[in-house]
């Protein structure tokens, strides 16, 4: 009899809270919801997400002992190729795939690993999720401007080789680098930049990640690790990023 009435509780409990979850989902969809949530850390993705972004490994990752990269690296692969497989939640819910930052820098097997789970995700639309590795914002940064530069010296070539000595001077204002252009060269071009960014562990770096990308996203520092970081983190985040809404979009439109 205690037992059935203890089952009965537990029931009763769990359909509350089930009713809770949905009740709060409710709530916050009346409000903007964010496109784009980036993590340094892992973490659970809300529903209504469009887009979003994992810091996995940074550039400087490398300078520690080849015998503690050797086991990340090892755990990476099994875990791309683990996305490939057909009954993967890559495959089930239609998630794009997209590694970004210095793939050179990885070993071989990982490299084409990542390039093959691009190519097979490409047409899938629901969700985009990035995965930063070999990663560092001041190395996409500094990608971005030498790309930029590429592109307007190839420019100024033609012009100088094609053009009346007139037209070259009026086009000199043109030659020069702008913020667009570093956007365009960035490899976060294929998202939008992020609405929110979660830290677990209350640390309040950025640990040069998304730098370029954050001036204009709320950014949220939750003290629990990875292991406990859950539905009701993401809830508060997206609660503060609806409060903060409307003074972060005007100084998106002012930039």
């Amino acid at each position: 009899m205690k037992n059935a009435s203890k089952d009965k509780a537990i029931e009763i409990l769990g359909k509350l809270v089930s009713f809770l979850r949905k009740s709060m989902i409710h709530i916050i969809s009346v409000g903007p919801l964010p496109n784009h949530i980036a993590f340094i850390m892992d973490g659970n993705v809300p529903e209504g997400v469009r887009c979003a972004t994992f810091y996995a490994f940074s550039i400087d990752n490398f300078k520690q002992r080849p015998d503690g990269i050797q086991p990340l690296m090892d755990s990476f692969l099994e875990h791309v190729e683990g996305l490939m497989k057909e009954d993967s939640l890559v495959s089930r819910y239609g998630i794009r795939v997209y590694f970004q930052g210095n793939l050179e820098l990885l070993s071989e097997p990982v490299r084409l690993a990542a390039e093959n789970a691009m190519l097979a995700t490409a047409h899938n639309s629901k969700l985009l999720l990035i995965v930063c590795i070999a990663y560092t914002s001041t190395n996409v940064i500094v990608h971005a401007v030498q790309e930029s530069c590429r592109e307007k010296w190839g420019g100024i070539i033609v012009l100088n080789e094609s053009a009346e000595p007139e037209e070259n001077e009026k086009n000199d204002g043109e030659s020069f680098v702008k913020v667009t252009d570093v956007d365009k060269n960035m490899y976060m071009a294929i998202a939008a930049e992020p609405d929110i960014l979660i830290r677990t562990s209350g640390d309040t770096r950025l640990s040069y990640f998304l730098l370029w990308q954050t001036t204009c996203t709320y950014l949220y520092f939750p003290s629990a690790f990875w292991p406990e970081i859950g539905f009701r983190h993401l809830l508060w985040a997206i609660l503060n990023f609806q409060r903060h809404h409307q003074y972060l979009n005007k100084r998106k439109k002012q930039m």
